[in-house]
């Protein structure tokens, strides 16, 4: 990864729809030495994806193939809460965040420099939960009355995890308009 791991943006329109929210939340300041090893990512899809399902039963088996694969469901899910927990997302603390599909903004007590990468564990809930590693470099660090104002600007992150950010970003807008009209 080079000195910059992101192009410096030479606007201020922004590029995604943003929404603020409270959310599972933690972060780390990723070493220099790390930088070139990161990636941003979903956890919990490895079941799912690895295995290429049950294979087709023949004859009159249908209700037993449909058993199994409620069976292979539960199984899935029964990993991937055993891996959230193993992760440590369960005693991940809520807290007020913006996010895009370009970055996000929280309040931070402790000082953070521009230019530091971030690593930022969250569990983003829509339908289902989705448990995410996200990888940020600070673009503003500003000090306010309490504490600092901190925006990150994503970084190593593909368009799958990008895709997935601005499905729940869409998501949460469209239970907020749903919410105001009641």
């Amino acid at each position: 990864m080079k000195e910059n791991p992101i192009a410096q943006d030479s606007g201020t329109r922004r590029e995604f729809s943003r929404v603020n929210i409270y959310v599972p939340f933690e972060y780390r300041t990723v070493a220099r030495e790390e930088w070139d090893h990161i990636q941003s990512k979903i956890l919990g899809y490895s079941a799912d994806t690895e295995w290429g399902g049950l294979p087709k039963l023949a004859g009159n088996d249908h209700q037993l193939g449909e058993w199994l694969n409620m069976l292979n469901t539960k199984l899935d899910r029964i990993i991937r809460l055993m891996t959230l927990q193993k992760e440590g997302y369960f005693g991940l603390a809520s807290r007020a965040v913006n996010i895009s599909g370009g970055g996000l903004s929280f309040n931070s007590s402790k000082e953070i420099r521009l230019g530091e990468v971030l690593e930022i564990k969250t569990l983003l809930t829509t339908q289902h939960s989705m448990a995410m590693v996200i990888y940020g470099q600070v673009t503003k660090a500003e000090k306010t009355e309490e504490d600092y104002a901190i925006a990150i600007s994503y970084v190593r992150m593909d368009d799958l995890v990008r895709n997935e950010i601005i499905r729940f970003v869409f998501e949460r807008e469209r239970e907020i308009i749903r919410t105001k009209r009641r």
